[in-house]
């Protein structure tokens, strides 16, 4: 086999994944599942979790499955900065997961309630960390991963991740600005979406506000709705 094979392969299934993820995450295809099988609403959060953790599976052992040479390792004064950032990271990380409904992004609170609506039902909930870059979770992920020695398969995972991150960030932000209408375009006009920057973040006041006129924005499509 030749040497790039496999590393053609990485990258076609990273790609093929992401694909796929962002297809299962869409209105689109949720709305298909409304109208045709409506018993299914109540578990497709956790169906869309778990599909996705399984096929991530094999594609991260091929990423350290594969041999191959280091492009750069960090040493010294830099290998020190770059577990430092990587630690801080995961810190961030976890301090983030007390803002988030575990039962809500799992999918078990919908099962367990029989959930049949397609939008989630979370109102906007801007944390201190969310005033200062409007993807958290993303920007955790691309510290700890950057911040790693880098051979080739795992330059194409990380790689792939981050252009899925930017552009799968843009397809959930269409969602969003759905259910939560002008307070999400607020947001996303004073907040960065991936990378913080100093001069651009929300004080407590004005997320609070935001958050009242999401509240406000989802009670008036309910109204509509009924």
């Amino acid at each position: 086999m030749h040497s790039t094979t496999p590393l053609i392969v990485l990258a076609l299934g990273w790609i093929a994944y992401f694909l796929l993820h962002s297809l299962l995450a869409s209105l689109m295809v949720k709305h298909w599942v409304e109208r045709h099988h409506p018993g299914w609403l109540p578990a497709y959060r956790l169906f869309f979790n778990a599909v996705a953790v399984i096929l991530m599976l094999p594609l991260v052992w091929l990423t350290y499955r594969i041999d191959a040479a280091p492009l750069w390792q960090w040493s010294g004064v830099m290998g020190w900065l770059a577990n430092g950032l990587a630690i801080l990271a995961i810190a961030g990380f976890l301090w983030t997961l007390h803002y988030y409904d575990s039962g809500e992004f799992i999918g078990a609170r919908q099962l367990q309630e029989r959930e049949t609506h397609v939008e989630d039902q979370e109102h906007l909930l801007i944390s201190p960390v969310h005033r200062y870059v409007r993807h958290p979770w993303y920007f955790f992920a691309l510290v700890l991963m950057w911040s790693r020695d880098m051979n080739a398969p795992l330059l194409i995972t990380v790689s792939m991740a981050s252009l899925y991150f930017l552009f799968g960030s843009r397809l959930e932000e269409r969602k969003l600005l759905h259910c939560y209408g002008a307070a999400y375009a607020r947001f996303q006009q004073r907040v960065p979406g991936l990378i913080p920057l100093p001069w651009r973040h929300l004080s407590p006041d004005d997320a609070a506000e935001l958050e009242h006129l999401a509240c406000e924005q989802q009670k008036g499509k309910g109204a509509v709705q009924k």
